[in-house]
């Protein structure tokens, strides 16, 4: 009984960390997509828990007890700029016109970064949710709530991104309020849907410890 027990809760761990991971895919090639943003390579690695090795350059990471999903790379800013403000003074060469364009360019990347890293969360706590038979509403899965879905990485970062957006608490609040609806509209709406799931399927069938960047995209394609 305890064997069956034990079995099952693998099996449900393994379906919530392939959701999760599947929707940080799909953030990352399909959100980035509609944004027009350039396409960037990521894989998904995917190990037992035992064979996990510590790795500060692995942007999104989940783990749900026996088993440890991870994307690598995947991130439009690899490296943040201390502040939004300080960043605009490292444009002083271009005219008034090309650095607004190129802090609009930042700012689209720096979304799109925490769209990608909250859909994650979202996807899993979306599958939990239709699982159980339980609604799915931003009043029941909020960012508090997201630590419960694999999201605790996921949200460390996503602050990191905030902390260099602004010092005002309010504006910072604002702002991940703003796109976390952004990512929960993308998670909820039924093609992305339908394109995640078709993902975590194929990732739970494939049993490979790496899907690489070209078997992702051709799922989500389809």
């Amino acid at each position: 009984m305890i064997e069956g027990l034990s079995h099952e809760k693998l099996i449900e761990d393994k379906q919530r960390v392939a959701f999760h991971e599947a929707g940080h895919a799909a953030g990352i090639y399909l959100n980035n997509k509609a944004r027009q943003l350039p396409p960037i390579f990521f894989n998904i690695n995917f190990k037992g828990m035992n064979d996990v090795i510590d790795s500060g350059d692995l942007a999104y990471q989940t783990t749900q007890d026996n088993c440890i999903a991870r994307v690598e790379g995947g991130r439009l800013i690899e490296l943040l700029s201390p502040s939004i403000d300080m960043l605009g003074s490292e444009f002083s060469e271009y005219n008034a016109e090309e650095v607004q364009q190129l802090m609009r360019g930042y700012m689209i990347a720096f979304e799109a970064d925490i769209i990608n890293l909250l859909v994650g969360p979202l996807a899993e706590a979306k599958h939990v949710a239709g699982t159980d038979g339980e609604l799915f509403n931003p009043q029941l899965i909020h960012l508090e709530a997201l630590n419960n879905y694999g999201g605790n990485s996921d949200l460390a970062l996503v602050n990191e991104y905030l902390q260099s957006f602004s010092a005002d608490k309010q504006q910072k609040d604002e702002k991940l309020v703003e796109l976390f609806n952004v990512a929960f509209d993308f998670v909820n709406d039924y093609k992305t849907w339908a394109a995640i799931t078709k993902l975590a399927g194929y990732i739970l069938g494939s049993n490979k410890n790496i899907i690489c960047c070209e078997e992702i995209v051709s799922v989500l394609d389809q």
